[in-house]
């Protein structure tokens, strides 16, 4: 797997060193990263410096799960089109046309773009930020690669994760640390957008599910399912830190990236946990 030291990609490898899974994580060259369980092989590996033949390197793994993407401060910021995309789309293609047979990759739900609603897989997809549509560029070479190579690809359209080890910047993190200064007041947006949140530990273990079972499941939602207020979830967080913590709504705007009110549909994704793939 890449990206083992990122946020979901932590929880991910926890998930699967607890099937016992044998596990080799690619992790970038020379620099300090958090302890991994200790099943898991390290491979000193740099995405853009990895070589003619990856997947050897990587020992020939019957499935990639790649979490990979930097640059995510800013989605956005160019570089996503023109640094992080072709990085990308050469070690993906030196990967899928040196043998790899299972290849399971995260894209986001901005890749719908400012469509409202719930949304599921088979719509048609107008991504506006730069992010979304490097991922999506990424994703429609993947196809047709993978399609005419016969490799099985399963994209997950990840939706708004939350829990230990995201950004500073994130909201739950945010949110966190003012609970810790023991701040009064919680600045945040109007807090009446409605979004699909799902706990990162949560993700994860349908991640490791779907890599283990699932070898050609096509553009999959990984999502809740269940439309629910911004203001709601952190009412929630509240309620679990038992804070009187004030929050203060409207301090800043709504994402201009984002539509106001969308959530993804479940049915595919409950489907394929309920068969084999």
């Amino acid at each position: 797997m890449t990206g083992a030291t990122g946020f979901i990609g932590r929880h991910v490898a926890a998930a699967l060193d607890g099937r016992g899974v044998d596990v080799v994580a690619m992790v970038r060259a020379g620099r300090d990263v958090m302890p991994l369980p200790r099943r898991i092989q390290v491979r000193a590996m740099d995405l853009e410096q990895c070589g003619e033949h990856p997947f050897d390197r990587l020992g020939r793994p019957d499935t990639l799960i790649h979490l990979a993407w930097g640059g995510l401060q800013d989605f956005d910021a160019h570089a996503h089109l023109d640094g992080e995309l072709p990085r990308q789309r050469r070690f993906l293609e030196a990967c899928v046309r040196g043998g790899l047979e299972h290849l399971l990759v995260t894209g986001t739900c901005l890749e719908y773009g400012m469509r409202e609603g719930e949304l599921h897989e088979d719509m048609h997809v107008a991504p506006v930020t730069a992010y979304a549509r490097a991922k999506n560029d990424l994703r429609e070479e993947l196809m047709r690669w993978c399609e005419d190579l016969g490799i099985g690809l399963t994209w997950l359209r990840v939706f708004y994760l939350y829990g230990a080890g995201q950004a500073r910047s994130s909201l739950y993190a945010q949110f966190n640390a003012a609970v810790e200064r023991g701040d009064e007041r919680f600045p945040m947006s109007p807090g009446d957008q409605v979004r699909d949140f799902l706990p990162v530990q949560r993700a994860a273990q349908l991640i490791a599910e779907l890599a283990m079972s699932c070898k050609d499941a096509g553009v999959v939602n990984l999502c809740s399912g269940t439309p629910v207020t911004v203001l709601d979830l952190v009412r929630q967080w509240l309620d679990e830190r038992q804070s009187n913590m004030v929050l203060d709504t409207g301090r800043y705007p709504y994402p201009a990236y984002e539509p106001f009110a969308f959530w993804g549909s479940r049915r595919k994704l409950d489907r394929l946990l309920a068969t084999t793939c």
